[in-house]
């Protein structure tokens, strides 16, 4: 069997792609009951988060594995397979290993270096571990990659790299600026009380909010955070600020009432609509500041008259090639006296008859003449029209009115769904500032990476070859385990022959003998099963468990029967 991960990421998929593929709580657990059933998989987890979907299984056929995973996947979030593959990427065996390794350590994350992927990875385990679908082969690897990741945060200075997706949206929403100043005194609405809200809510109180609200569509829930809320911030954290954190719990329906009273929100909630729309978000800052909450984006433009004769007051369908009129000052339309200056006759003449509102004369039939006669004609084709229509005027183009200052934020949204929560016109709202995933990606993507990335890639790449190493020498425990089985079933049936000839022997004696012929038997074999181990853990070891059972003719169906048992024990263990 092989470790196989089909998947997409922010790294490989735009927002709307992610938003439309993710996964709920019910559809997570769907694929692993379908994925383990599917005929490549025997084992399977699903690690889903507001900016990756994953899925990781243990096949026996690499094709096959990466067909049914992806079909199943595609099945599951509801996005065409045909859609969805271009932005699926595959990992197999330790490329799979080193990128789930890289993901626990935060390199693969929106915001280098951020910690809240491990949570994610835990979870993730646990709920294949609940389901039974994780054995031998993704306990060990989702431990060791737990393990790998809190390392890289212990070892290194990764966290120094980036923050958490919160911290990083917050600061955001600052626009640069202290996010404790800017929080201070301010009232919040948290939208959702899982991870990532529950997150939110104590980041917000550290930073020094005054109020937080938790709405949740399961009122308990929202009660549990605001009370251990309440309980770890009610009072300041740093000494001689005398101001209480005041947490509270609201139903859902009281979202549209609470976000009229918050200074900024945080959702993040498994809905598949939106939480917050457009309209109701506009509605709130209308009632707040008394004015329209819709920015008017459009380019206002100077005032024009249109010109004389001219049947069209733009350069649509203009007869001159634009890209070789290299005399046209910048800001002049090709229509004023400025464009036409040094133009040879015959395209002075095709433009005189444009601007005129007339059509290009056809020069095709004429295309044989030149020289000063036909230069003539022209000129004076081109006078009688200039007579007609009256100079040709010098025009600029419309110049756009310099835009009015967007007005200071009253309501700063944060969306932290997928999909998003917020609608995205919210960004067009005056009096509103929104940072949602897809803002985010966009002020990640040119972060500078810390020094101490290198320091963690390096950690990663010692992990994956231990990691393969062990799991090599894992495979051939179980030939190991078949051969010393064997060996203690000849022992006890040369015993039993003793007995048989010998049976005037006491107790004592027969014990003695036992014990003997088994030092004898453990000294003979330890030292071959030692090496084998050692020899099967480097890479393309594989085969010493092939002649091992082929050198002590061990049984096939004895070696699968103990590799049966021992990855059945793994997928039964609870949750790490």
């Amino acid at each position: 069997m092989s470790l196989l991960v089909v998947g997409l990421s922010h790294r490989s998929a735009p927002v709307s792609v992610l938003e439309r593929a993710s996964l709920n709580a019910d559809a997570q657990l769907k694929l692993l009951q379908d994925t383990v059933a599917a005929e490549p998989a025997a084992e399977a987890a699903v690690l889903a988060t507001c900016n990756r979907i994953e899925l990781y299984a243990d096949v026996d056929k690499f094709h096959a594995g990466v067909a049914e995973l992806s079909t199943l996947l595609a099945q599951h979030s509801g996005v065409g397979l045909e859609e969805l593959t271009p932005y699926l990427y595959v990992h197999y065996e330790d490329r799979a290993v080193h990128h789930l390794f890289s993901v626990a350590c935060g390199l693969d994350s929106m915001v280098v270096g951020e910690g809240q992927i491990l949570g994610q990875i835990k979870d993730s385990l646990a709920r294949a571990q609940d389901l039974h679908t994780a054995g031998r082969l993704l306990n060990d690897l989702f431990q060791q990659a737990l393990r790998v990741g809190k390392r890289a945060h212990s070892e290194t200075g990764i966290d120094r790299a980036g923050q958490s997706l919160v911290t990083f949206g917050l600061e955001q929403l600052s626009a640069g600026a202290d996010v404790e100043q800017w929080a201070r005194g301010k009232k919040a609405l948290v939208i959702g009380a899982g991870s990532m809200s529950s997150l939110a809510a104590a980041t917000l109180a550290r930073a020094g909010v005054a109020e937080i609200v938790v709405a949740n569509r399961t009122f308990e829930r929202a009660e549990r955070l605001a009370l251990l809320l309440e309980e770890q911030y009610g009072q300041r954290l740093s000494e001689g600020d005398d101001t209480d954190v005041l947490a509270r719990a609201v139903p859902m329906d009281a979202v549209p009432g609470e976000l009229t009273r918050a200074d900024v929100a945080v959702s993040c909630t498994g809905a598949t609509g939106l939480v917050l729309t457009a309209d109701s978000v506009a509605a709130t800052v209308e009632g707040r500041t008394g004015a329209p909450a819709v920015e008017d984006t459009a380019v206002r433009e100077a005032g024009e008259t249109p010109l004389p004769g001219a049947g069209s007051a733009t350069d649509e369908n203009c007869p001159l090639d634009l890209s070789s009129v290299s005399s046209v000052p910048s800001g002049f339309s090709v229509m004023g006296e400025a464009a036409v200056a040094g133009m040879d006759a015959a395209t002075l003449e095709q433009h005189g008859a444009w601007a005129a509102g007339g059509t290009a004369v056809d020069r095709t039939r004429e295309a044989g003449r030149s020289g000063p006669e036909a230069d003539a004609e022209l000129i004076g084709a081109l006078a009688a029209t200039a007579t007609r229509v009256g100079r040709i005027p010098e025009r600029r183009r419309p110049e756009p009115v310099a835009e009015a200052p967007r007005p200071q934020p009253v309501l700063f949204l944060l969306d932290l769904a997928m999909p998003r929560d917020v609608d995205a016109a919210v960004h067009r709202l005056a009096g509103v500032r929104l940072v949602d995933i897809e803002s985010l990606a966009d002020a990640s993507a040119d972060a500078p990476m810390a020094a101490d990335v290198d320091m963690v890639r390096r950690i990663v790449a010692d992990e994956v070859a231990a990691f393969g190493a062990a799991q090599r020498a894992a495979h051939i425990t179980p030939t190991v385990v078949a051969l010393r089985s064997m060996a203690a079933d000849v022992v006890a049936g040369e015993i039993a022959r003793l007995e048989g000839r010998l049976p005037g022997l006491d107790d004592k004696h027969r014990a003695e003998i036992t014990q003997t012929v088994k030092r004898v038997v453990d000294k003979l074999l330890h030292a071959p099963t030692v090496r084998v181990k050692q020899l099967a853990a480097e890479p393309g070891g594989a085969g010493y468990a092939d002649a091992l059972r082929t050198l002590f003719d061990l049984d096939q169906e004895t070696v699968a029967s103990v590799s049966r048992a021992e990855n059945s024990t793994e997928k039964n263990r609870g949750p790490a």
